[in-house]
């Protein structure tokens, strides 16, 4: 992984997902739910744009679309500079794959965040509009990155999460 951080856990993801079938035949691929805050809601973006006929819905909570505005202190331990490794920053960046989407997005973020700033979000946003993309985005004001602050925030993101998976993949066969 390091110098690509992004596309080899997708594709390791999305072959554990057609192990897992063969290991358990009750489990149905044509409803496959992902999702992840930060590093996490990053991989949700990459899983759904690029492995669009494995993932169905995704909830991205603050994630880091575009890499090479992310936190250069953490992303160099693994990228290196973008200048050094231009590649890996542009293959690491779900924004560069959005076109891909066709399943259920959420995104979640804070106004305030200070760690995935609002601005690295907001660029995909940007982008799934350009591309005519249905997305769901939810902004918490003024919160930082482990949406926290403010009574009730916290539980009213987790009810957010839920509401989104029980609308988007209900329980049951189909």
């Amino acid at each position: 992984m390091y110098g690509s951080l992004g596309p080899l856990s997708t594709d390791e993801q999305a072959a554990g997902l057609k192990a897992l079938e063969r290991l358990r035949p009750f489990v149905d691929l044509s409803r496959v739910g992902i999702w992840g805050w930060s590093g996490g809601g990053s991989n949700t973006l990459n899983a759904l744009f690029r492995k669009p006929d494995a993932y169905h819905v995704g909830i991205a909570v603050v994630p880091k679309p575009q890499v090479q505005f992310y936190n250069a202190e953490y992303q160099e331990i693994f990228m290196r500079t973008p200048k050094e490794n231009p590649e890996g920053y542009r293959t690491g960046s779900a924004i560069n794959y959005a076109e891909g989407l066709r399943g259920d997005l959420l995104i979640i973020t804070g106004s305030g965040e200070t760690n995935t700033h609002i601005e690295i979000t907001e660029g995909l946003v940007d982008r799934l509009i350009e591309l005519g993309k249905r997305f769901d985005y939810f902004v918490y004001p003024n919160r930082d990155h482990g949406l926290r602050e403010g009574k009730g925030t916290e539980l009213h993101v987790q009810m957010l999460i839920v509401r989104y998976l029980i609308e988007h993949l209900p329980p049951g066969p189909r």
